[in-house]
C-alpha cells in the first residue's frame, strides 16, 4: 500500500508586489496554518517517509514547518522543480518515479495542479484545495510506478479552517 498526502502550500504574503511569484514567503497566518497542519498529520499518525516540495519559497517554508511538527528532518526534504506549476502530467510522472522504499509521501505544491491531481487520482472532486489543505490518498499497489488515474482512494480531507 502506498499513501500520498497532497498538501497545498500555506497562505503567502502578497504585500511585496515586487517579488517574483516563486520568491513569495508565507504570511503570519500561513506560518500558523502550516504548523497546525503538521500537528494534524502527527495526531492522525501520518508521519512521512519522504517530503517532496516545490522550489517556491512559500511551499518550501510550508514543508519545513510541517516537517518540524511531524518530527521529520527538514534537511531531508526533496525539492523538485516539476512541482512548480508544471501541470498534473509532471506531478504524475514525479509520483511514478518515487522510490518504493517510501510508503507515505507528502507532496507540497500549488493549485490548480494539486486540486486537479486529487480529482484525477481518486475520481472525486474536492473543488479547490484550500491553502494548507490536505488530501490523503491510498493506492493498493506495492510500487509507485503503478499509480494511475482513478487508482487512488481518498482517505481523508482536512484544512486549517477545521481547526480554529
Amino acid at each position: 500500500m502506498k499513501s500520498l498526502i497532497v498538501i497545498r502550500h500555506a497562505k503567502s504574503d502578497r504585500d511585496q508586489p515586487f517579488l517574483a511569484d516563486i520568491d513569495r514567503p508565507l504570511n503570519n497566518r500561513g506560518k500558523r496554518d502550516a504548523s497546525v497542519t503538521g500537528d494534524v498529520l502527527k495526531f492522525r499518525g501520518q508521519e512521512p517517509d519522504l517530503i517532496v516540495t516545490s522550489p517556491a519559497k512559500r511551499a518550501l517554508e510550508t514543508a519545513e514547518l510541517i516537517a518540524e511538527a511531524v518530527g521529520y528532518d527538514s534537511r531531508a526534504i526533496a525539492v523538485h522543480n516539476s512541482i512548480y506549476l508544471q501541470g498534473t502530467p509532471a506531478l504524475l510522472e514525479l509520483i511514478r518515479s518515487l522510490e518504493n522504499i517510501h510508503n507515505r509521501v507528502y507532496l507540497i505544491g500549488h493549485n490548480p495542479d494539486l486540486s486537479e491531481l486529487v480529482t484525477r487520482l481518486t475520481g472525486e472532486s474536492l473543488g479547490t484545495l484550500p491553502t494548507c489543505g490536505i488530501a490523503a490518498i491510498e493506492f493498493p499497489v506495492d510500487a509507485w510506478a503503478y499509480v494511475m488515474h482513478g487508482s487512488g482512494r481518498l482517505v481523508f480531507f482536512d484544512s486549517p479552517k477545521q481547526h480554529p
